[in-house]
């Protein structure tokens, strides 16, 4: 079988997550600065995936809130500037889904995490490149992961909440 690599398009791609502020409200972020690679064939079922995101990226639209989180308190951005995701499996389910299988290292934690995967097609731009598009979707607990703090709001809620909902869109150049 033939296989092709295939560059995440920055540009026309966007990596986000969502967590719970003081159990009633969403906080959007994402990391603004990646890179990525897939190597696979045509249909792309088992294909090898790859990605880093540069924790030093992360915009949550909010400049104190952003440091914080690249503090000691959170990601330690000065220790463990990446975040790398290697894949152990992608495979189709049905249809244009497929199941993202990989390890996912944040700080000094590997982990494994499965992520839901759409495919959005492929065709060629204007300018004769190959494009595929993608949209991922997943949940990880934020602890499993050594990014542990948090405070207890007057009500005894947590201000953080522990899972954090992954949403990342993809387009891919082939190479």
């Amino acid at each position: 079988m033939q296989t092709n690599t295939w560059t995440i398009d920055p540009t026309h791609s966007e990596i986000q997550f969502k967590v719970k502020h003081l159990v009633i409200t969403t906080i959007t972020g994402a990391f603004t600065q990646f890179t990525g690679n897939v190597t696979a064939g045509d249909d792309f079922h088992a294909g090898e995936v790859s990605f880093d995101a540069h924790v030093n990226s992360i915009s949550t639209n909010n400049a104190q809130r952003d440091e914080h989180l690249k503090s000691a308190d959170f990601f330690e951005a000065d220790k463990y500037p990446m975040i790398s995701f290697k894949s152990t499996s992608f495979k189709r389910i049905g249809g244009e889904d497929f199941e993202l299988t990989g390890d996912l290292t944040i700080k000094d934690v590997t982990k494994p995490v499965v992520l839901d995967v759409t495919y959005g097609g492929a065709m060629k731009d204007p300018w004769g490149n190959e494009k595929a598009g993608f949209e991922l979707k997943g949940v990880l607990n934020r602890t499993d992961f050594n990014l542990t703090w948090n405070a207890v709001t007057e009500a005894g809620g947590l201000l953080v909440g522990e899972d954090i909902r992954l949403l990342a869109n993809i387009q891919l150049t082939r190479g």
